[in-house]
């Protein structure tokens, strides 16, 4: 099974898997660079997951169904995110599958479990599977976790968001984070800032500006690496709790500690 990270738009990923003859697309923000690849590689669409109702992972839904979609083609859509049929006119509603947490969803011979991760959206949901036999599970997680960081809260609330990520932290260290978008160093220099003695932070740092340097995206990451970097999955450590306070001496519990992260990284 091959795991793609297409870049487009300033910093977005769409993510295909494929499997060498058939691919699955996530969030696909336009319809064009996917077409390019699907076709080049000579692929036939056969899923497409969407994790929330933002334009930039909704966009190219119609035109790439439109072009590439076909009577198999199956398109999976959170259903609690204000999303609607009419939006989609060139996919057939037979195809189109309203999700929520506790589904499964059935794609190229793999199994993934639907995920209820609010927050940054209010329906915005994650698609995990376990890989075959000899590679890492997989997590495609929208815009509620970021590689050293999370996502903005626009429609959810702190302990709303605080909940998402620690159940996808629960999650086995060595799945792989498709996160949808190049926001790591960025992240990174907030991370510093928030536990500047973090030597795995340090050492991340540096792995993900050679990456950069060299034009390769840092994602995916991994809920194992997250956990060792990532501030928002480190509202228990001491470090982390102390910088909370120093912003808010009410930050006394993992939720206060959250939303004290995330305003900060709001302004930082």
């Amino acid at each position: 099974m091959n795991l793609v990270p297409l870049p487009v738009l300033n910093d977005n990923y769409i993510w295909i898997l494929h499997d060498g003859a058939a691919a699955l697309v996530v969030d696909p923000a336009v319809s064009e660079p996917v077409v390019a690849a699907l076709q080049q590689q000579g692929l036939r669409l056969d899923a497409i997951l969407i994790t929330h109702h933002h334009a930039d992972h909704v966009g190219g839904l119609d035109a790439l169904y439109q072009a590439c979609g076909h009577s198999g083609t199956q398109v999976y859509l959170p259903v609690a995110d204000g999303l609607s049929a009419g939006q989609f006119p060139s996919v057939p509603q037979q195809v189109m599958h309203w999700v929520s947490g506790g589904d499964t969803v059935a794609a190229l011979g793999v199994d993934f479990q639907v995920l209820d991760i609010p927050g940054h959206t209010a329906g915005h949901v994650g698609y995990f599977a376990a890989a075959p036999a000899g590679q890492q599970p997989f997590l495609f997680c929208g815009d509620t976790l970021f590689s050293g960081g999370c996502g903005r809260i626009f429609e959810g609330t702190p302990a709303q968001m605080h909940h998402s990520l620690s159940l996808l932290a629960a999650l086995p260290a060595a799945t792989r984070v498709c996160c949808a978008h190049e926001y790591t160093l960025s992240n990174l220099r907030f991370a510093a800032a928030v536990e500047a003695g973090n030597s795995d932070l340090q050492a991340y740092t540096h792995h993900c500006e050679a990456l950069r340097a060299q034009g390769v995206p840092t994602v995916p990451s991994t809920i194992g690496q997250e956990l060792a970097i990532n501030p928002f999955l480190r509202v228990h450590e001491p470090a982390v709790q102390q910088a909370a306070l120093q912003h808010d001496a009410a930050a006394t519990d993992p939720v206060q500690v959250f939303a004290v992260l995330r305003e900060w990284k709001n302004r930082f």
